[in-house]
């Protein structure tokens, strides 16, 4: 490179450098935010108008990743205590253990006042949760996982909260239905792996999504406005349990769907449909779930009573257009399991809106050809019908069987899958 040129090359650099370096702080700190705050702190070696830059970022980042715990603790530290801007976003995760310094950061942070909070410590015992991170007002998002959720008695509630994650998580009855209840924006709710709670009581007016997957013996939903649901009981043993329904023996269906209204998708998992099917079935609810367009159902169709549950909720859906099918597998549940049948149930249904249904797990046994015989009777406009085969025995009488089956659709296409 001439001289001329490597001279104005060093120019260029030098009015980039102070373009850069002349920008408002808030902006510095905006591009900070981009990097996790390991790096975004090592730009203070940059130049004496970079140094203190970090401290305006508005989101923080922090992995313990390669570093050893004790460069972690010490970068949490100062991260905390030097920051001078408003903290928007704080996110904190690590896989070693931290119970001895989560005290004083959560302390730390509380006094920054963000609006999104995720903590991700998943080493060692559960991290109670303390009372001053349940302080902060301005709260919009929050995200905790291997915790302990203990509401302080001076809890006011997070009037702007609307997003709420909780996973690997013990509590109590009352204090997750007093923090749901004490969270009048909340429109997005996750409930996932949790110990403690018996009587899931979720009161939500504005609640659109809804994800609950755990050990539970009740479930009571009281959302109006919810759109999109995954519910699923992990515990055989309590989708089993006889708990009757206070002051209402009518349905269990009705206690844990009957308000949801303008439900659009609606999954069903794990023994969920067995503690769906304890109480009176097959009746009119009192909410017809007219926006309900597409369901997904685990379930064991040797089971009458899951099967009468699952037409209770199809009865109900007059316009449901997508429906996928688990057939639970025999080894799940063992052989201790009463193996009925539906072929002898008059199931009188319509479901003249289906278009899309599925069979995964398909075994080729008989009460589940039994129901795919049903499937096709009650759904005049079904145009595919997906049969996913995990049978271990000879497909070719069964096949033999579903392609014979009579269809109310003339446009119907049975695929089987291996």
């Amino acid at each position: 490179m001439s001289t001329c040129k490597k001279a104005r090359a060093e120019a260029t650099s030098v009015v980039s450098t102070d373009r850069l370096s002349s920008l408002p702080p808030e902006i510095k700190g905006d591009i900070l935010s981009r990097l996790n705050a390991e790096e975004a702190v090592r730009t203070s070696t940059l130049s004496s108008t970079w140094r203190d830059a970090w401290t305006d970022m508005p989101v923080i980042s922090l992995c313990d990743g390669n570093l050893t715990r004790t460069k972690f603790v010490t970068l949490v530290d100062m991260v905390l205590l030097l920051h001078k801007g408003t903290i928007e976003e704080f996110d904190i995760s690590g896989s070693k253990n931290y119970h001895d310094e989560f005290g004083r950061w959560m302390i730390m942070l509380s006094r920054k006042s963000p609006k999104s909070v995720i903590i991700k410590l998943n080493s060692g015992p559960r991290y109670k949760i303390p009372s001053c991170l349940f302080s902060i007002g301005d709260l919009e998002y929050l995200h905790l996982e291997n915790c302990i959720i203990s509401l302080p008695r001076a809890f006011q509630g997070f009037k702007s909260l609307t997003d709420l994650t909780l996973k690997i998580f013990s509590s109590t009855d009352k204090d997750i239905q007093n923090l749901i209840l004490f969270c009048p924006a909340l429109t997005d709710l996750i409930l996932d792996s949790f110990e403690g709670i018996n009587r899931l009581n979720i009161k939500a007016p504005k609640l659109d999504y809804l994800y609950v997957e755990g050990d539970f013996e009740d479930i009571k939903l009281d959302a109006p406005n919810l759109e999109v649901a995954f519910l699923s009981l992990d515990n055989k043993g309590k989708a089993y349990q006889s708990v009757p329904i206070a002051h209402d023996k009518e349905s269990y269906v009705k206690q844990s769907l009957g308000s949801l209204s303008v439900i659009e998708t609606l999954t069903i998992s794990g023994f969920f449909l067995k503690y769906l099917s304890k109480g009176c079935i097959h009746t009119k609810l009192p909410a017809v779930f007219t926006h309900l367009k597409s369901v997904c159902l685990m379930i064991c169709l040797w089971d009458q009573r899951q099967v009468l549950t699952a037409c209770s909720l199809f009865q109900n859906a007059p316009n449901l257009k997508k429906l996928d099918i688990w057939s639970f597998p025999w080894s799940i549940l063992g052989q201790d399991e009463d193996q009925v049948g539906i072929q002898g149930l008059n199931l009188q249904l319509k479901m003249d809106h289906l278009v899309m249904a599925s069979v995964n797990h398909f075994g080729g046994l008989d009460y589940e050809v039994d129901f795919v015989a049903k499937l096709l009777s009650w759904a005049p406009g079904l145009e595919e019908l997906k049969i996913d085969w995990k049978g271990e025995k000879d497909c070719s009488m069964s096949l033999a069987k579903l392609l014979a089956l009579p269809r109310a659709s003339t446009r119907a296409k049975v695929i089987v899958t291996f």
